[in-house]
């Protein structure tokens, strides 16, 4: 699939979306840019923003699989992973898939689960695949996890480890809507008549998949590739920072930029696109130190320092 085709694809995936998700353009692109640049995204936002049903809706349009399980305290690995069941037929142990076992997985107040429940989720996250007794099964491709989590309710929590949080491409945020789009959201339910949404699927299975890899021959030119080893590099020399981005961020900003450059219908990225995906890819990876986290400094505000003062580089 060419450039032009994928960016067109994605656009009516994009519209198909937004017959369930009122507004929230900036959040639908963000989450479009990050599916398609095969990455896993966290949303970090107070219940009842659209969050569960932003996820639903583009597994829908994209033609993809999807489960959903909630995050809890008493939830156990093979609750997600599934596990060897005896057969006493057969007298044989069966594996039975579990929830992981689809395209898109949404792991709803992720930081709810214990964390031997997400040291199971993480291997699937980055190994693509599961690990029962002494067996492993792949996890068929695309795999893509779409995680939340509450920023305020913290009691009964376990904090994500930094090597998960790293895991996931980007961070974002839906945010409320704005009045007018809160107005459509009850009108829409009102002329309805059903909580249910109907949501048109768009693409056939492996579409998407070729949409993926349309991103992969959009040209980074290396002086944009600098600029993107240059913007890491400062948030780990910010002085407030005890941890900065890892080259892992560099590979997860490059990915962003160049999906970004596809459906913006470019076979090649400039500057703003990294600019534009530097605070969701980079923002998660930075650790604060104690004194500047107290005065309420948070990793968006290095990200946007470093951005400010890494010079944009010019491409002929």
């Amino acid at each position: 699939m060419n450039g032009d085709e994928a960016r067109r694809r994605m656009q009516a995936v994009q519209e198909a979306v937004h017959t369930a998700v009122v507004g929230r353009d900036v959040a639908v692109q963000l989450v479009s840019v990050g599916l398609v640049a095969d990455g896993h995204i966290l949303f970090e936002d107070l219940p009842g923003l659209g969050k569960t049903l932003t996820a639903k809706s583009f597994a829908k349009a994209l033609g993809l699989g999807f489960s959903r399980v909630q995050f809890t305290a008493d939830l156990l690995p093979h609750d997600i992973t599934g596990g060897e069941v005896y057969d006493a037929e057969h007298h044989t142990f069966e594996f039975r898939r579990g929830p992981v076992f689809t395209n898109i997985l949404l792991a709803d107040e992720i930081n709810r689960a214990p964390p031997k429940v997400q040291s199971s989720l993480l291997e699937a996250m980055q190994e693509y695949q599961v690990t029962s007794e002494r067996t492993t099964h792949p996890l068929e491709r695309p795999f893509l996890v779409l995680a939340t989590q509450n920023p305020l309710e913290l009691e009964g929590t376990y904090p994500l480890p930094e090597a998960q949080v790293d895991r996931f491409l980007m961070r974002l945020s839906i945010g409320y809507p704005t009045v007018e789009e809160e107005r459509t959201i009850l009108e829409r339910r009102r002329t309805r008549k059903t909580d249910e949404i109907e949501v048109p699927g768009v693409l056939k299975a492996g579409e998407f998949r070729a949409i993926q890899q349309a991103a992969e021959d959009v040209a980074v030119d290396p002086a944009v590739e600098s600029y993107v080893v240059d913007l890491v590099g400062a948030t780990r020399a910010d002085p407030r920072a005890e941890v900065g981005a890892s080259p892992r961020g560099s590979l997860a900003l490059l990915k962003l930029a160049r999906a970004r450059a596809l459906l913006d219908g470019r076979d090649y990225v400039v500057p703003d696109d990294v600019k534009s995906l530097g605070v969701p890819a980079l923002a998660h990876r930075i650790v604060i130190k104690p004194e500047p986290w107290i005065r309420g400094i948070r990793g968006p505000a290095l990200v946007e320092a470093a951005l400010a003062r890494v010079p944009v580089p010019k491409l002929r």
